[in-house]
């Protein structure tokens, strides 16, 4: 079994609304995985005008942003975006573990895809290396995520009719 990414599937985001909720905390970081997201969500037929971008001040009010979002009814899917780095006390994990947990529990109360772009990394460098860097920008992956999600969420709603 291979460990290497499966290529990407040609997704199709015209006429879907996406929220991307980024954290300001560590902008250097976030502001590129927001920019990239933003590009692929563009790129990948969404309007620019069907685009939202909410800043909230951390990875931890990410999902109160995420929840108020989800309960408009407005988007068919939400992207949230942060950075966590590990500094010299516990608080790196106990943030990202409520980010985390939170993202997820809005998606499964609400229905709405909410897709988690939070990055935990242990020095600044990996996460410039994931925002970007060496290893790609996880803000790309989160929008052609969200876009597969949309479409998935609306395929299985039509299905159950």
């Amino acid at each position: 079994m291979s460990s290497e990414r499966p290529e990407r599937l040609e997704l199709d985001g015209a006429g879907l609304k996406i929220a991307v909720a980024c954290s300001r905390f560590n902008h250097e970081v976030t502001g590129r995985l927001a920019a990239a997201a933003q590009a692929t969500l563009r790129r990948q037929g969404v309007d620019e005008d069907k685009i939202l971008l909410v800043e909230c001040p951390g990875a931890f009010e990410l999902p109160l942003v995420a929840a108020r979002l989800a309960r408009t009814g407005e988007f068919d899917a939400i992207i949230a975006l942060g950075a966590v780095i590990r500094g010299e006390t516990d608080h790196y994990e106990l943030v990202a573990k409520a980010a985390a947990e939170g993202i997820a529990r809005v998606a499964l109360d609400t229905g709405v895809p909410v897709i988690f772009g939070v990055l935990a990394a242990s020095t600044k460098e990996q996460a410039e290396a994931r925002a970007g860097g060496v290893l790609g920008n996880r803000g790309e992956d989160a929008a052609l995520a969200a876009i597969e999600m949309a479409r998935l969420v609306a395929e299985l709603a039509r299905r159950a009719r």
